[in-house]
C-alpha cells in the first residue's frame, strides 16, 4: 500500500486531486473531515478549544462555529498556533489508526492523505509520495472570491497565513498544475498513479 500525501494552498484544488486518485482506486483520508470529528461537542479537543477561546465560539447547539473561530485565528498568529496545537495531534492520531487498519486489509493499493497543512506540521515523512497541487495566484483569488465571497483584504490575510506555495513545491515528489481545467489535471494525476501505484503493483 502506497501512501500519497496531497497538499497545496488555498483553492488550488487539493480535494479535487484527491477525488481523482479515489476514482482510480485509492482510499482518501480527509484531514478536514477528521478535524470536524475531533472537535464534536464534549470531546477533549472541543473542551480545550472552549477553554482557550471561550464560549463565544459556540453555536446554540454547542458545536464550534468554525467561521467565528477562523475569524479570530487568522488575525492572530499566536491564536492560530494554539488552535493547531489542540487539533492536529488528535487528527494525526486518527489518521495513523486508519492507516494501520487499511494496511491490515492488504487489498488497498493506495491511500491518499488530503491534508492542507501536511508540510507545515512536518508530516511529509508519513507519506511515500508527496503531491503538491498548485494554481496561479490569479486563479486562487478568483476561486476564493467565487466560493467564499472573501474581500481582497480577507484574501490577503488568509493567503499570508499559509506557508508559501513555492516552498511546498520545492519539497514535492510531484507537482500538479491545476489552473487549466479538469482534463489537464486528470492527465497529471493518472501519470502519477501509473508511475507510483500501477507500476509497483505489476
Amino acid at each position: 500500500m502506497i501512501v500519497i500525501g496531497v497538499t497545496g494552498g488555498w483553492a488550488t484544488g487539493k480535494s479535487t486531486v484527491a477525488q481523482m486518485f479515489q476514482e482510480l482506486g485509492a482510499v482518501v483520508l480527509d484531514a478536514d473531515t477528521i478535524a470536524h470529528e475531533v472537535i464534536e461537542p464534549k470531546r477533549p479537543a472541543w473542551r480545550r478549544i472552549v477553554e482557550v477561546f471561550g464560549e463565544g465560539v459556540l453555536n446554540e447547539d454547542q458545536t464550534i462555529d468554525r467561521k467565528r473561530l477562523a475569524d479570530s485565528i487568522f488575525s492572530d498568529a499566536r491564536l492560530r498556533q494554539k488552535l493547531e496545537a489542540i487539533v492536529h495531534p488528535p487528527v494525526w492520531k486518527k489518521i495513523k489508526q486508519q492507516l494501520q487498519r487499511l494496511r491490515r486489509l492488504r487489498r488497498v493499493p493506495a491511500v491518499v492523505l488530503d491534508v492542507p497543512l501536511l508540510v507545515e506540521v512536518g508530516a511529509e515523512s508519513e507519506v511515500d509520495v508527496l503531491v503538491v497541487v498548485k494554481a496561479s495566484p490569479a486563479v486562487q483569488r478568483l476561486r476564493l472570491k467565487q466560493s467564499r465571497g472573501w474581500s481582497d483584504e480577507e484574501l490577503k490575510r488568509r493567503l499570508a497565513a499559509q506557508m508559501d506555495l513555492t516552498a511546498k513545491v520545492a519539497l514535492a515528489d510531484y507537482v500538479v498544475e491545476n489552473s487549466s481545467g479538469r482534463k489537464a489535471t486528470q492527465t497529471q494525476v493518472k501519470q502519477i498513479w501509473n508511475q507510483r501505484v500501477r507500476a509497483i503493483r505489476r
